[in-house]
């Protein structure tokens, strides 16, 4: 049965769309068939973390508003076959969304592929509200600083009174990404600490993405890290956490780069 997951936080620059495209990708990898939708309508970035911005001839707002249809709109990834994007537009506001259009455009593609990762807008405006609505499964994305983890913990809130699972009087099913942890400054008390942000927040941990160069870098080609970097300590990273998604028991551990040995994973094992 397909899953529609959103990828979701309170703060702008946590990294979403880059775990999106890092996830979707990951999943992919390991022969799921996915999609990734780009819910920041105006900004529209997740094209350019999928190398696909020169592809992009309908988007997300012509599908919604009836102007093309879904096949028209979707890219299929040049490298993962069964990789695909439905890109945002960049041109119109948020307020083009229609929860109707939203609605009938989610079960196409909930018919089409197994998972549909929504990148939503930071915040609780309507643009993330009606990206996680429809949402199976959540991934809370937060930076180790005290006013990301406060942002996300409101948008756990939501999630739990504002989704049609909520209405429904079911539970969404919940995951934190603890993303940019630099396990050195953690230490010095520069930044909290994993246990400490599981603690406030209080939902299951999917992963730890350390503070790393190889995203940045896998980005600016128009990559997911997980194609770009493979072997990395931040690919794997999330490489684990799509496993952890698929339901697989994944041993959880705090990233550490160590010099000469970037592409391994040192640390402690978590809790």
């Amino acid at each position: 049965m397909a899953k529609v997951l959103v990828v979701t936080s309170g703060k702008g620059g946590v990294g979403k769309t880059t775990s999106t495209a890092a996830l979707g990708a990951a999943l992919a990898q390991n022969g799921a068939n996915v999609v990734v939708v780009d819910f920041d309508v105006g900004l529209r970035n997740l094209d350019l973390v999928m190398g696909a911005e020169r592809r992009v001839v309908y988007d997300l707002i012509n599908v919604v508003q009836g102007d093309a249809k879904l096949v028209q709109a979707l890219i299929r990834d040049k490298r993962i076959e069964n990789l695909s994007l439905l890109p945002a537009s960049q041109t119109r506001d948020k307020d083009a969304l229609t929860p109707e259009g939203v609605e009938r455009v989610i079960g196409e593609l909930k018919g089409k592929f197994d998972w549909v990762i929504c990148d939503s807008s930071a915040g609780i405006e309507k643009g993330a509200m009606l990206a996680m609505y429809h949402a199976d499964v959540a991934v809370v994305v937060t930076n180790p600083e005290v006013s990301s983890v406060r942002d996300s913990d409101r948008i756990i809130g939501m999630l739990d009174s504002k989704t049609a699972k909520a209405e429904r009087g079911e539970a969404i099913e919940k995951h934190l990404l603890i993303t940019r942890f630099d396990a050195g400054r953690a230490a010095r008390g520069e930044m909290l600490s994993v246990d400490d942000v599981v603690e406030i927040l209080s939902i299951p941990l999917l992963g730890i993405i350390p503070e790393s160069e190889e995203v940045l870098r896998a980005s600016n080609v128009g990559s997911p890290v997980t194609l770009a970097s493979p072997a990395g300590i931040a690919a794997r990273a999330y490489f684990d956490a799509a496993r952890r998604l698929s339901g697989e028991t994944v041993e959880m551990v705090v990233p550490m780069e160590r010099k000469g040995l970037m592409s391994r994973l040192f640390g402690r094992r978590v809790a």
